[in-house]
């Protein structure tokens, strides 16, 4: 437990210190309420934490950002801006990709893409690239012009968007599609099987979900922040911890509290209301106001007492399907004689046929030290791989860790992680001096994530984010993308 004496009583309690959950708290501190945040973990930040070993600085989750930089629409950024947080930032514009066509660096910005379709596809694929950016070009308007929160259906998106009325009247016709699949959009103008597996790649990477699930909000926001002119990627100094002491400093500012290793063994409920936590220790803290969740619904659903909601709602939220997990794999190597070009960051597909959400089919690597040498020593490299949320949680369920079988499992797991590194770095096992793996069981364990899971793998055909209220009050918050490839989504 904290060493904070802890308060038993405020306005409103969140349960968890991912991203979504310290942005909601922060803003709501701002906004006059009293706010207490529970962290089960000693760290807070949720998946987006980060942690140091022997000299390197990891990034836990997410390491590939767009639009922190103010001015910006990123509903993140905007989220700093409220409460006054200052992020520095160093810009870069280019990723190094090795897909089946070969290897090409894939710079932000529309023109640059078009270069590397004439290169690797023809003046065809251009063509077609250009009459996507031109129909995409209204949808990523209308994306940043409605409030994240405006994209979903409950009376409280009606108070949201009051204010944004005359500017969503001009984008009205679009509204309804951005709530749709992107697929449609996409097939609709595509024919080059490159640029369909590109987007659809993205499309991945955004949501743990391929084009055909993918909402087209999602995709038409990419567009607005991904293929602008001068657009730029962002990476935060001091890594992803670094956000998250920005959030937490915010939170803190406008007199929030933050408590860590303060684990929630349930929600208490009154009067058919969420009127507080109880705490593994047995410290109770009442909330006036509210309950919010930054757990997954999974997780969520297991601190609801047992009669406190029907058995019938339980089901049906119990029933949501889920993505599967991650492998990771941290490394610190020496960084002597290593080309001073290297990329910050790089993503492997072994085969387009075999589907983008196949295990093992996709790994991504950032190589952070690159932008911000402070997180290696000197002379070293900090280096995060993973395989992006298509690792399958029945691998490893049951499994003990520390076991022989565990340990054979992990290695063979993160082979496919190695190799690819080896593409950038042929004498990376010569270089290491720290390696750490992660597994489903470490997400499961470490982020309190139900099965290990990336998240809800709602197909946007089908229905909505399960976010909101419950039938007594727990509200639930979702993680708005940081980026393309901001992997982890609450």
């Amino acid at each position: 437990m904290s060493t904070e004496t802890i308060t038993t009583d405020t306005d409103i309690i969140v349960i968890g210190s991912g991203i979504g959950g310290l942005s909601a708290a922060a803003l709501l501190g701002y906004y006059g309420f009293r706010v207490v945040v529970c962290e089960s973990h000693t760290i807070p930040g949720g998946a987006a934490h980060g942690f140091e070993r022997d000299g390197y600085q990891f990034d836990s989750g997410p390491s590939l950002y767009s639009g922190l930089s103010a001015p910006s629409p990123n509903p993140l950024r905007q989220v700093l801006d409220i409460i006054g947080v200052e992020l520095p930032c160093v810009n870069y514009d280019t990723w190094g990709c090795f897909v089946p066509e070969g290897y090409f660096p894939a710079s932000v910005g529309a023109e640059q893409f078009c270069q590397v379709l004439r290169d690797l596809r023809g003046e065809t694929a251009v063509e077609e690239w250009q009459n996507l950016q031109a129909m995409m070009a209204p949808f990523s308007q209308a994306s940043v012009a409605i409030p994240p929160a405006a994209l979903r259906w409950d009376l409280g998106a009606i108070r949201t968007i009051m204010p944004f009325l005359g500017n969503l009247a001009k984008h009205a016709v679009n509204v309804s599609k951005l709530t749709g699949a992107f697929a449609p959009l996409l097939r609709g103008v595509v024919q080059d099987e490159f640029i369909y597996n590109w987007l659809n790649l993205l499309c991945f990477l955004l949501s743990g979900l391929p084009a055909t699930d993918t909402s087209a909000a999602e995709v038409a926001f990419m567009f607005a922040d991904w293929y602008k002119p001068g657009v730029k990627l962002d990476y935060p100094l001091g890594g992803s911890a670094a956000l998250v002491d920005a959030l937490v400093q915010g939170l803190r500012k406008h007199g929030g509290k933050l408590y860590l290793n303060a684990h929630v063994e349930q929600i208490l409920v009154k009067n058919k209301r969420a009127s507080g936590v109880k705490l593994r220790n047995g410290m109770e803290i009442n909330a006036k106001k509210a309950v919010i969740s930054n757990a997954s619904i999974w997780d969520t659903l297991k601190l609801i007492p047992d009669g406190a909601i029907s058995p019938q709602y339980r089901r049906q939220r119990e029933a949501t399907p889920e993505c599967d997990s991650f492998m990771h794999l941290h490394l610190g190597i020496d960084a002597q004689g290593l080309p001073a070009d290297l990329a910050c960051h790089y993503i492997f597909v072994e085969d387009w046929n075999l589907g983008i959400t196949t295990p093992q089919n996709v790994v991504v690597l950032s190589i952070p030290s690159t932008l911000d040498p402070s997180l290696a020593p000197p002379g070293k490299h900090v280096i995060h791989a993973y395989t992006p949320g298509n690792e399958p949680y029945h691998l490893w369920s049951g499994m003990k860790r520390h076991t022989p079988a565990y340990q054979q499992q992990k290695q063979a797991r993160s082979e496919v992680m190695w190799k690819a590194i080896a593409k950038i770095i042929p004498d990376i096992q010569q270089r290491t001096e720290v390696s750490l793996v992660g597994t489903p069981l470490t997400h499961a364990r470490f982020l309190r994530r139900h099965r290990g899971s990336y998240g809800p793998a709602i197909s946007a055909q089908t229905g909505l984010f399960p976010t909101g209220k419950t039938p007594y009050g727990v509200y639930s918050v979702v993680v708005i993308p940081l980026s393309p490839v901001s992997v982890y989504q609450q």
